[in-house]
């Protein structure tokens, strides 16, 4: 009697844990400022919201407590945690060293197409969140472009260090523009001039214009 030959079993994609449900939620309304630095928020609370039990939400505060994102208090749940008052000067900081260096990098080399295509992508994007005045999700476009710029250097330890700074720059965007969504609109032609300079292979006048970009965002208004 022949033998039966076992059947390959079909690739199952392994469904996220609750507590995993659970981080990617609050951590969410934590970047967005739905949730503003000095909160306090509940277990309970956030159990009802995701529709799990208490336990996971436990585990799921502990690992945000561990990026700095929340301070846990026995018995009385949780308080987001503001951004510091040095961190945003030394996020700006970081950033702007990271993106000159990749556009220096790219002024020697070259923008390769594929990049400036995505770059260009990122752009139109924006202009139509700016349309709608989605200051969120401007913000996410936001940080990707200028992820986009290190990663199109080439420089694959830059990158993985820009990547780093992705909660804390789209955090900083929303606290800078949630009250001024007309400043939308400049952004995208700031990003314009950005990818021009990078395209014209100076970099000199991409670290001038970044410096300018990110001083109308994150500076103090007047």
């Amino acid at each position: 009697m022949p033998r039966t030959q076992p059947q390959p079993q079909p690739h199952r994609t392994k469904p996220a844990s609750a507590a995993t449900t659970v981080y990617a939620v609050t951590k969410e309304l934590i970047l967005t400022g739905e949730l503003p630095g000095g909160s306090l928020i509940s277990e309970g609370e956030i159990a009802e919201r995701v529709q799990v039990s208490r336990t996971p939400v436990r585990e799921a505060f502990l690992r945000l407590e561990t990026e700095e994102l929340l301070t846990l208090h026995p018995k009385r749940g949780a308080v987001v945690v503001p951004v510091p008052p040095g961190e945003a000067a030394d996020v700006l900081e970081m950033r702007q060293a990271v993106e000159q260096s990749a556009a220096e990098r790219i002024a020697r080399l070259g923008l390769a197409p594929e990049h400036e295509g995505r770059l260009r992508e990122l752009i139109d994007r924006q202009r139509e969140l700016a349309a709608e005045e989605d200051v969120r999700a401007f913000a996410v476009a936001d940080e990707a472009f200028h992820r986009g710029v290190v990663e199109a250097s080439g420089n694959a330890i830059a990158a993985r260090f820009y990547e780093t700074l992705g909660d804390r720059q789209r955090r900083m965007s929303v606290s800078a523009l949630g009250h001024r969504p007309e400043r939308l609109p400049g952004l995208a032609d700031e990003h314009e001039a950005l990818l021009g300079h990078l395209g014209a292979r100076d970099g000199a006048a991409f670290a001038e214009a970044l410096r300018a970009h990110l001083a109308a965002t994150h500076g103090p208004q007047h």
